[in-house]
């Protein structure tokens, strides 16, 4: 075989069989013959030489990457086109595959958010006139790089239950998932709670409040190196526990008192707490004048001004996204008695009874008793006596409430048998409870025959003048007339004889001339006519006169009302308010202790306040006409006044007991009383403090016959007040006197000159 033989391009070889040969390192040139041969046909390379860089390529899905074709040969002219892995050529101008040319030998391919279907064997192929074609080829894999689907953070659940904490992890190759929480692999805690479930999510059964805090999902591909983690923010919310600070709690009505409910409420996130009232929801409301308020976190509802509406069951619920929970508090209010009905009545002499009614309200349910000047109470007399029995009324203001919501009262009346004119007058019910007490009086009018008193004879002498009197007791009132012998006095027969009347009695003045003068003198008195009865009117209203303002209370002067509407007045009533406050404050005091002082004492008041303060007066038609307001300003928080003492010496002679009343307390409550005594010259005795709920102080032992003196100082925060001062003095002490015996006797004479008989005739 030749070695080095040249042949022509697209020169026919042919190689004998006979003749085994090699070919190798065949050049473009000339061509060479050897011998008798097989005949082979040597297609020459081309000249263009076509290389892609880089020449392999892998993407992770998502992400852009570019392939440079470059061209390397002679060839003046030459196309370069790219090709799809499904034979499709790319044309420029796409927007994600795209395909530019860059000069006469290069080309780029770009695949931009490259994604699965993009994969495959990507062709670039060179077309020349001159060296015909030339291609070159690049392998991409695309793959899907870890990375986390569904791991939202942060993620909640409710302490107590089995939580799942949810990571999906996405990636070419299956990942293993490592879950860690606080740098440690939680599998590692040896805690039987934590569990990764086939889906890779992590189960925490019963977590805690303490298992809160980050957890790692980590995800790992060990045929690529690769690793992603998510951190998750797991919170624990603890649903809300509710304690009430008291389950019961007690006020009293009508004072102008406010009350606190409270509750403490945890939980996470801290709940929101809100109340109820018998099931519906209590709020602030502006149009009730701030009945209802709250604290910053609403843990705490202050009823104001109290009354027995309020009273029911009230629900503190605290509530937060993990749950609610709620607490009740049950709100008792107590009322003061309040007499809600009394009638005056009129009966007759001899009628053989009469019954006075009287209602009251109250909670606790009042007792009530009975008192009158006219006549003695007891069970002894003939006066019967009804036991007290609930009734039912319509209004639950201040009445007290059974368990199913209604309302009583307290009912007792008053049964008087065989009337005298002597049982007329005033009778007072007093209803009483635990809390307090109200009195209101009525009256009872007996009507009865004229009944005439005097002295049936009298004596004097011709010249002497001498007074007959004629007592009448009459309801209504009676007409008095004198008469002699059949005629009615004076007359133009009697010269000598004068009538005096007054309401009560009428006084026939006989002057005797003669002998003709002495005899029998007639009174005669008729009852007036009741045609025409007067009814019994409401008073006119009280002058208010000056008032004398303290830190909490004030002493309102004033002179009574000019009409009394024709019987007693009873009470008189103080209505005051802040200047705007829509609701009257009210107050009855007695009217014997008022008029006494002329004035009454409000108490109550806040300091610094302006009020306005109106009076009226109550009888036994009913309450009176209002007095025009006054207002005046309350003092600001100072001492206290003085209180005012009273004593009584005990029946053992050397010891008393001294009342303090208190005052004005300042507008501080008062703390205690300060008390020391001592005998006149002599030193003071060891101070006493005194509890400021205690209303007396008892001093025994006292020196006998001795003059002592008291002084009492109230004190409170911002200091004493002046002292009270009163001075008594003991009994003398007893001695044993012995007894004596004796006879005493009395004597008495009267001469009479002249009897004369007075008849006194009864007309009914």
């Amino acid at each position: 075989m030749n070695r080095g033989l040249t042949f022509k391009s697209s020169s026919l070889l042919h190689i004998h069989p006979a003749h085994p040969c090699c070919i190798n390192s065949i050049q473009t040139q000339d061509s060479v013959w050897a011998g008798p041969c097989l005949t082979v046909l040597i297609p020459f390379p081309a000249s263009l030489q076509v290389d892609i860089v880089p020449s392999q390529g892998e993407i992770s899905v998502g992400e852009s990457k570019f392939f440079l074709c470059q061209v390397a040969g002679e060839a003046r002219s030459k196309d370069i086109s790219w090709f799809s892995p499904n034979g499709e050529r790319l044309s420029p101008g796409q927007q994600r595959i795209s395909v530019v040319r860059n000069d006469d030998s290069s080309s780029t391919l770009t695949i931009y958010n490259a994604n699965i279907d993009d994969a495959g064997i990507y062709k670039c192929v060179v077309s020349s006139p001159e060296e015909g074609d030339s291609e070159a080829t690049v392998n991409v894999k695309i793959f899907q790089k870890l990375m986390f689907k569904n791991a939202p953070t942060p993620q909640e659940f409710k302490e107590g239950d089995d939580a799942v904490i949810v990571c999906d992890v996405v990636s070419s190759l299956p990942p293993t998932i490592i879950w860690k929480h606080k740098g440690r692999d939680v599998i590692l805690k040896k805690d039987v709670r934590f569990i990764v479930l086939s889906n890779n999510y992590l189960q925490i059964r019963g977590i805690k409040k303490t298992d809160e805090g980050t957890y790692r999902c980590e995800g790992r591909i060990l045929a690529r190196g690769e690793i992603n983690f998510k951190d998750i923010q797991v919170i624990v919310n603890v649903p809300p526990s509710v304690r009430a600070r008291q389950s019961t709690m007690n006020a009293t009505a009508n004072l102008s008192q406010s009350v606190t409910l409270a509750c403490d409420a945890d939980g996470f996130p801290e709940p929101t707490v809100s109340w109820t009232k018998d099931g519906e929801p209590v709020e602030e409301v502006e149009e009730e004048e701030d009945k209802y308020s709250f604290n910053s976190d609403g843990s705490e509802l202050v009823i104001h001004r109290v009354d027995k509406s309020d009273e029911a069951e009230y629900i503190c619920i605290a509530e937060n996204k993990a749950g609610e929970a709620d607490a009740t508090i049950h709100l008792k209010v107590f009322a003061k008695p309040k007499i809600t009905y009394v009638e005056n009545k009129t009966a007759m002499e001899l009628e053989d009874q009469i019954t006075l009614t009287c209602e009251a309200s109250g909670d606790p349910i009042p007792s009530i008793t009975w008192r009158s000047s006219s006549r003695n109470i007891s069970s002894e007399e003939k006066a019967s006596w009804t036991r007290p029995e609930k009734q039912e009324v319509s209004d639950c203001q201040s009445f007290s409430k059974t368990s199913l919501g209604s309302c009583h009262a307290r009912v007792s009346s008053l049964t008087l048998k065989d009337i005298q004119y002597t049982d007329a007058g005033e009778y007072i019910c007093t209803a009483s409870n635990t809390i307090g007490q109200d009195s209101q009086a009525m009256y009872l009018e007996v009507q009865y025959a004229p009944k005439l008193q005097g002295p049936v004879a009298v004596y004097t002498w011709e010249g002497n003048q001498v007074n007959i009197t004629c007592e009448v007791f009459a309801y209504p009132s009676a007409v008095i007339s004198w008469f002699r012998d059949g005629q009615l006095l004076p007359s133009s027969n009697y010269s000598n004889i004068k009538i005096y009347n007054t309401p009560s009695a009428s006084y026939l003045e006989v002057t005797p001339d003669s002998e003709n003068d002495f005899g029998n003198y007639n009174c005669t008195a008729l009852r007036v006519s009741r045609c025409c009865p007067l009814s019994p009117d409401t008073p006119s209203s009280p002058s208010i006169g000056r008032v004398e303002p303290y830190s909490s209370s004030a002493q309102v002067e004033f002179e009574e009302p000019e009409a009394t509407g024709g019987v007693p007045i009873l009470r008189y009533k103080a209505e005051w308010r802040a200047l705007g406050e829509g609701d009257w404050h009210s107050r009855l005091y007695d009217a014997k202790e008022a008029n006494v002082e002329g004035a009454v004492t409000i108490t109550g008041l806040k300091p610094e306040t302006t009020y306005a303060v109106r009076l009226s007066a109550v009888n036994g038609k009913g309450v009176g006409e209002l007095s025009p307001p006054a207002e005046f300003k309350t003092q600001p928080v100072r001492e206290p006044s003085a209180p005012k003492l009273e004593g009584h010496i005990g029946e053992d002679g050397n010891s008393i007991k001294v009342n303090v009343i208190k005052q004005d307390d300042g507008g501080s409550p008062i703390r205690h009383y300060l008390i020391k005594y001592k005998a006149h010259s002599s030193e003071w005795k060891p101070e006493i403090r005194l509890p400021s709920g205690s209303d007396h102080v008892m001093l025994k032992s006292l020196d006998w016959n001795a003059d002592y003196e008291v002084y009492v100082v109230a004190e409170n925060q911002q200091g004493k007040s002046k002292p009270a001062h009163y001075a008594f003095r003991t009994s003398a002490q007893p001695t044993v006197i012995p007894a004596t015996l004796g006879s005493p006797s009395a004597s008495s004479s009267f001469v009479s000159l002249l009897l004369s008989a007075v008849t006194l005739l009864l007309l009914c």
